[in-house]
């Protein structure tokens, strides 16, 4: 950040009087610009004994599975987000069933928050951001190919319960791959 969005001026990054980290500070108006995680809000959506995955049209991961997530917008809940992401990543309609997992990114500063979905019908076709969606048994999902870790470690909770016979919320960190 550069300038202020509030009167134009230049900002510096410093730490405020009565705060113990570096914002963007404006020394003209003084208003502090806070910087914070990105929310991620997706779903699995399940249909009979498979899951819809979505393979990406856009980058980064262009052409990898995913699931449909997408950051949240404002003025929107965590489950406006997931529904609003299935729709537009899948054309598909869910009905929320619960909050499946909650992992934090730090050193990305995303915070994911995904759900389990019922999808309505099996009516969905790619949206603008897939190049295809397919339906996939637990065995048949393309592990190799999968875009992200957080999915990843979400699809593996989710193997795992189904073989259970039951689901639980979970919890994680995502660090940094390794060098």
């Amino acid at each position: 950040m550069n300038y202020c969005s509030q009167c134009g001026a230049k900002v510096a990054l410093k730490v405020p009087a009565g705060d113990n980290l570096p914002r963007f500070v404006c020394d003209t108006c003084l208003v502090i610009h806070y910087q914070n995680p990105r929310i991620v809000a997706g779903c699995i959506p399940e249909w009979e004994d498979r899951i819809l995955l979505c393979r990406r049209a856009i980058e980064p991961q262009y052409g990898l599975w995913t699931l449909p997530a997408g950051f949240m917008e404002n003025g929107e809940t965590i489950e406006q987000a997931a529904l609003r992401e299935t729709r537009e990543e899948a054309e598909a309609d869910v009905e929320l069933t619960s909050l499946y997992t909650v992992f934090s990114i730090p050193h990305i500063s995303q915070v994911y928050l995904i759900f389990r979905g019922s999808l309505r019908s099996a009516d969905f076709k790619a949206g603008h951001e897939s190049l295809e969606v397919q339906l996939f048994r637990p065995d048949e999902i393309p592990w190799e190919t999968l875009a992200f870790r957080v999915i990843s470690a979400t699809l593996q909770h989710y193997v795992e319960d189904r073989q259970n016979d039951g689901f639980r919320l979970h919890t994680g960190l995502i660090l940094p791959t390794p060098c």
